[in-house]
């Protein structure tokens, strides 16, 4: 079976968590992305960010996304995924979360990203259909 190492996207680039939102939304333009991982000074995974998130906890908000920090919006325990997972945990855990990306570690440091269009490239139609099912039809 496929790992979660064959399906990601490698080579994912992380936002600093003191990077401003405006910084962050400049390089999801950029690499044309809707979502970041959020690394610290540590280089290690922090949170994800997703331009909804800059959107409606930001400026919708009132806030300043040139100064508000990735950080900020970063909370909570990210989840994730080991590169050497098999496919079917990287769907139980995208499914378990309702999440729609899943950035993937080796040796604590950020080596990719899953996104639905990862899933739909390396899986059947079948996995993909209930993937689809439980976290994109049902709210």
């Amino acid at each position: 079976m496929a790992t979660a190492r064959d399906i990601m996207h490698p080579d994912a680039k992380c936002v600093g968590e003191h990077e401003t939102l405006v910084y962050a939304a400049q390089q999801m333009r950029d690499l044309d992305i809707g979502a970041m991982p959020v690394c610290g000074d540590d280089d290690r995974l922090h949170g994800i960010i997703t331009d909804r998130d800059i959107v409606v906890k930001c400026v919708a908000a009132g806030g300043d996304p040139a100064t508000t920090t990735a950080g900020t919006l970063a909370q909570g325990t990210p989840v994730f995924i080991g590169a050497d997972e098999d496919a079917g945990q990287v769907l139980h855990l995208m499914e378990e979360h309702r999440i729609r990306r899943l950035p993937v570690i080796d040796d604590h440091r950020l080596v990719g990203m899953i996104s639905e269009a990862d899933l739909s490239r390396h899986l059947s139609e079948q996995a993909v259909g209930h993937f689809v099912e439980e976290v994109c039809a049902s709210g």
